[in-house]
Protein backbone atom coordinates (compact mmCIF):
# COMPACT_ATOMS: atom_id res chain seq x y z
CA UNK A 1 0.00 0.00 0.00
CA UNK A 2 1.28 3.46 -0.85
CA UNK A 3 2.22 5.85 1.94
CA UNK A 4 -0.12 8.69 0.93
CA UNK A 5 -3.16 6.59 0.06
CA UNK A 6 -6.35 7.37 1.97
CA UNK A 7 -7.92 4.39 3.69
CA UNK A 8 -11.50 3.75 4.75
CA UNK A 9 -12.39 2.89 8.33
CA UNK A 10 -15.81 1.64 9.40
CA UNK A 11 -17.10 2.50 12.88
CA UNK A 12 -18.19 -0.55 14.92
CA UNK A 13 -20.37 -0.44 18.02
CA UNK A 14 -19.97 -2.83 20.96
CA UNK A 15 -22.35 -5.35 19.34
CA UNK A 16 -20.21 -5.52 16.20
CA UNK A 17 -22.69 -3.57 14.08
CA UNK A 18 -20.95 -1.34 11.55
CA UNK A 19 -22.14 2.11 10.57
CA UNK A 20 -20.44 5.18 9.16
CA UNK A 21 -17.26 5.28 7.11
CA UNK A 22 -14.47 7.69 7.92
CA UNK A 23 -11.39 8.19 5.77
CA UNK A 24 -7.84 9.03 6.65
CA UNK A 25 -4.28 8.17 5.78
CA UNK A 26 -3.86 6.76 9.30
CA UNK A 27 -6.40 5.21 11.69
CA UNK A 28 -5.75 8.08 14.12
CA UNK A 29 -6.89 10.63 11.55
CA UNK A 30 -10.22 8.82 11.12
CA UNK A 31 -10.55 8.41 14.92
CA UNK A 32 -10.17 12.18 15.42
CA UNK A 33 -13.08 12.73 13.03
CA UNK A 34 -15.22 10.25 14.96
CA UNK A 35 -14.26 11.82 18.32
CA UNK A 36 -15.24 15.28 17.06
CA UNK A 37 -18.78 14.00 16.40
CA UNK A 38 -19.00 11.93 19.58
CA UNK A 39 -20.21 12.68 23.07
CA UNK A 40 -17.09 11.67 24.99
CA UNK A 41 -15.50 13.97 27.57
CA UNK A 42 -12.02 13.94 29.06
CA UNK A 43 -13.34 12.42 32.29
CA UNK A 44 -15.56 9.94 30.39
CA UNK A 45 -13.96 9.18 27.01
CA UNK A 46 -15.87 6.98 24.62
CA UNK A 47 -14.39 3.88 23.03
CA UNK A 48 -13.98 4.17 19.28
CA UNK A 49 -13.58 0.98 17.25
CA UNK A 50 -12.53 1.39 13.63
CA UNK A 51 -12.26 -1.58 11.27
CA UNK A 52 -10.00 -0.96 8.33
CA UNK A 53 -11.86 -1.83 5.12
CA UNK A 54 -10.49 -4.93 3.45
CA UNK A 55 -8.80 -6.23 6.61
CA UNK A 56 -9.82 -7.94 9.84
CA UNK A 57 -7.98 -5.37 11.98
CA UNK A 58 -9.97 -3.23 14.42
CA UNK A 59 -8.17 -0.17 15.76
CA UNK A 60 -9.38 0.73 19.27
CA UNK A 61 -9.16 4.30 20.60
CA UNK A 62 -10.44 6.28 23.56
CA UNK A 63 -11.75 9.60 22.26
CA UNK A 64 -13.24 12.84 23.53
CA UNK A 65 -13.57 16.48 22.58
CA UNK A 66 -12.93 19.69 24.50
CA UNK A 67 -14.04 23.27 23.94
CA UNK A 68 -10.93 25.35 23.26
CA UNK A 69 -10.24 28.90 22.17
CA UNK A 70 -10.19 29.34 18.41
CA UNK A 71 -6.81 30.21 16.90
CA UNK A 72 -5.83 33.88 16.76
CA UNK A 73 -5.78 33.86 12.94
CA UNK A 74 -9.24 32.29 12.66
CA UNK A 75 -11.57 33.25 9.81
CA UNK A 76 -14.36 35.71 10.62
CA UNK A 77 -17.13 33.12 10.50
CA UNK A 78 -15.48 30.83 13.09
CA UNK A 79 -16.84 31.05 16.67
CA UNK A 80 -14.56 32.04 19.59
CA UNK A 81 -14.77 28.54 21.10
CA UNK A 82 -14.34 25.41 18.96
CA UNK A 83 -14.39 21.67 19.59
CA UNK A 84 -11.00 19.99 19.54
CA UNK A 85 -10.89 16.18 19.33
CA UNK A 86 -8.42 14.03 21.27
CA UNK A 87 -7.74 10.30 20.87
CA UNK A 88 -5.50 7.76 22.59
CA UNK A 89 -4.79 4.43 20.91
CA UNK A 90 -5.66 1.44 23.07
CA UNK A 91 -4.54 -1.27 20.67
CA UNK A 92 -5.52 -3.42 17.72
CA UNK A 93 -7.95 -6.33 17.83
CA UNK A 94 -8.11 -9.06 15.19
CA UNK A 95 -11.52 -10.20 14.03
CA UNK A 96 -12.16 -13.90 13.61
CA UNK A 97 -12.74 -14.80 9.97
CA UNK A 98 -16.36 -15.78 9.49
Amino acid sequence: MEENETRNFVVRDKNGKEHGVFTGKQPRQAALKVANRGKGTKSKPETIRLRERGTNKVHVFKGWKDKVDAPKNKPEWMPDKINKPFVKKQGIEKLEKA
